[in-house]
């Protein structure tokens, strides 16, 4: 493998035009995943590309995979620093594929769902449906989204290495540092994630690519 240093801003760029030309030749919607602990910002990343790809005339949707998580009364049935239960049993894969993934996928409805439930306050997020025209890109960021079968058509991963991870992580959201050990070594996102960004210090990140490329 090689790794490409790369500024944050040219990262962009680059997402940005591969998912333009994804979404030219690909499917009528195209679903991309922005994968990684909350420490490597794939909701950071995700929100990035919105106003570059609009530019580029893609229809853009960005869906959280903390506004699809499941109720509390599940979430915390082990506990809320339970990092099992955060790893199996927090993010609403059926709902996600339900609501998003699926009527933006081949043959859907493009009519999505941009949030399913309020965590903050435990119920249905009362979100409106948004129609997601052909040649759209919907982008759902967050972690733990690889590696379970949801159909994504592009993936990206945020890759932290395990120091990095301990050092990046809020105090108070250590207790799910397990979950993403198991992640890494149980799902290996870096082994089959069609974009792998090195993410240790957002201000230089790198993209890992085949030796053969460029």
């Amino acid at each position: 493998m090689r790794i490409r240093p790369i500024s944050p801003d040219l990262l962009v760029t680059e997402l940005t035009g591969r998912l333009a030309d994804a979404a030219t030749t690909g499917p009528a919607r195209l679903r991309v995943a922005v994968d990684g602990a909350p420490a490597a910002g794939p909701d950071e990343l995700a929100a990035a590309l919105v106003d570059p790809l609009r530019a580029r005339g893609r229809p853009v949707l960005h869906v959280r995979a903390t506004d699809f998580l499941r109720p509390a009364s599940l979430r915390y049935e082990l506990g809320r620093t339970n990092p099992d239960s955060f790893y199996e049993n927090w993010v609403d894969e059926a709902g996600l594929r339900r609501e998003v993934l699926d009527p933006a996928g081949p043959g859907g409805t493009g009519r999505v769902l941009p949030s399913l439930w309020d965590a903050d306050a435990d119920r249905a997020s009362r979100a409106h449906y948004v129609d997601l025209p052909p040649g759209g890109v919907v982008l759902v960021s967050g972690p733990l989204l690889l590696g379970g079968g949801l159909p994504f058509d592009v993936t990206v991963h945020l890759e932290l290495s395990p120091a990095a991870l301990r050092r990046r992580t809020e105090p108070a959201q250590e207790w799910a540092l397990p979950a993403f050990d198991r992640y890494a070594e149980e799902v290996v996102p870096t082994s089959f994630a069609d974009v792998v960004v090195r993410a240790d210090d957002p201000r230089h990140p790198a993209l890992v690519e085949p030796a053969g490329d460029g």
